[in-house]
């Protein structure tokens, strides 16, 4: 055998020497190379630098326009009240429905019941003992339930914007009598967005040219970069009572969609030699 007696021992002692220089060897060599890694295209740090802003705006037609109508009803039950509010959603999104509105673009947003007091003064009775004639007690008022009001709002997208004004009236003839927050967007607003970023990239590297050759440097390469972009909030419409849901043959309001804008502002460093 070739481990057997002393000069075997010493073989197999070497031997295991051997083995574990070179596994710790290969072992610090993977460790360095897994650290080598996080330097891999970072390269050297700019020292030289210029930065510069850039705007960009994109002006675009909405292609959706969105609003929310409440239903209330008040009844000494809740039940009724909740029977009562429901009929009364059901008819407006019926109605919305039959309009051309997709389902899926009909959303309960909120939903409440609250207790509806009145506050009634007591009667104050006549003087008390004869001892004190003019000194009167009036006992303090206090709150009288008039009953539940069950409130549901509902909030609407529109794909078809020119039957926005229609739809506003429409809702009012079925039960809604709160109309409120209309306004025009964007179903998908990342095109618009990347239009109006582009345009303020364009515009930071022609300050950026012109900033250079005025200095008498060139631009070598883009070593950060950073945005803030977002669209204007457009107007807002309201409407509030029981004048629309009372007037079954209402006209339908003039609605503008007009124009939305949208911004986006971006910092670019350059690195200069």
């Amino acid at each position: 055998m070739p481990f057997e007696g002393q000069t075997g021992e010493r073989l197999r002692k070497a031997l295991l020497i051997t083995v574990s220089v070179l596994a710790l060897f290969l072992v610090v060599e993977v460790v360095s190379s897994l650290m080598g890694l996080r330097y891999v295209g970072t390269g050297m740090a700019a020292t030289n630098t210029i930065t510069v802003s850039g705007h960009g705006e994109m002006v675009a037609v909405p292609d959706i326009a969105t609003f929310s109508f409440s239903v209330v009803s008040t009844k000494l039950a809740v039940a009724d009240a909740q029977a009562d509010a429901t009929t009364k959603a059901n008819a407006a999104t019926a109605y919305l429905t039959g309009a051309g509105v997709d389902k899926k673009d009909i959303q309960t947003s909120d939903y409440s019941i609250n207790p509806q007091y009145d506050y009634q003064n007591s009667v104050c009775p006549g003087p008390i003992g004869s001892n004190v004639p003019s000194a009167t007690y009036c006992p303090p008022g206090k709150q009288v339930l008039r009953g539940y009001e069950v409130r549901q709002t509902t909030t609407v997208k529109v794909r078809d914007t020119k039957k926005a004004g229609e739809l506003l009236a429409g809702v009012g003839t079925k039960g809604a009598t709160e109309v409120s927050g209309l306004n025009f967007t964007f179903d998908d607003p990342t095109g618009v967005q990347e239009q109006a970023r582009d345009k303020a990239i364009d515009d930071a590297k022609e300050k950026a040219e012109a900033l250079a050759d005025a200095l008498g440097v060139s631009l070598v390469r883009v070593v950060s970069f950073s945005e803030n972009g977002g669209g204007y909030p457009s107007p807002m419409m309201y409407a509030r009572g029981g004048a629309v849901a009372q007037d079954a043959k209402m006209a339908s309001p003039e609605i503008s969609v007009g124009q939305n804008k949208l911004v986006n502002d971006v910092s670019v460093t350059y690195e200069i030699r």
